[in-house]
């Protein structure tokens, strides 16, 4: 839900300040990563039942993509740093790394 801006004055800066050509550079390849409805829909599905772990078959049951797709955008999400791969056995779960969930909360928060 988005809500209605009331004064204009109120949405003028980022709350960490400006950023850096560095900082600029790594969240902007970072927010072209998240750009991609399929890779966005996969976070959603990883954050579900308390951010547990998930393999690729489940996330392509549940994504109604082909496991290939999946496994693309995996890697894309886990190059990025929003997702970490973990192999138990024969079993390969990917799960979010929420504190770079909390770095971008900080960037994008409205003074």
């Amino acid at each position: 839900m988005i809500l209605p801006l009331t004064d204009l004055n109120d949405c003028c800066s980022l709350g960490a300040g400006p950023l850096t050509e560095d900082e600029a550079q790594r969240y902007a390849q970072i927010f072209k990563v998240l750009s991609d409805p399929a890779r966005l829909r996969l976070l959603s599905q990883l954050t579900k039942k308390n951010c547990a772990p998930m393999t690729v078959s489940e996330l392509t049951e549940l994504s109604d993509l082909s496991q290939p797709t999946v496994s693309h955008h995996l890697k894309k999400l886990t190059e990025a740093g929003l997702v970490e791969k973990s192999k138990e056995g024969r079993t390969v779960t990917h799960s979010i790394r929420p504190e770079l969930f909390a770095e971008l909360r900080t960037v994008l928060q409205m003074d």
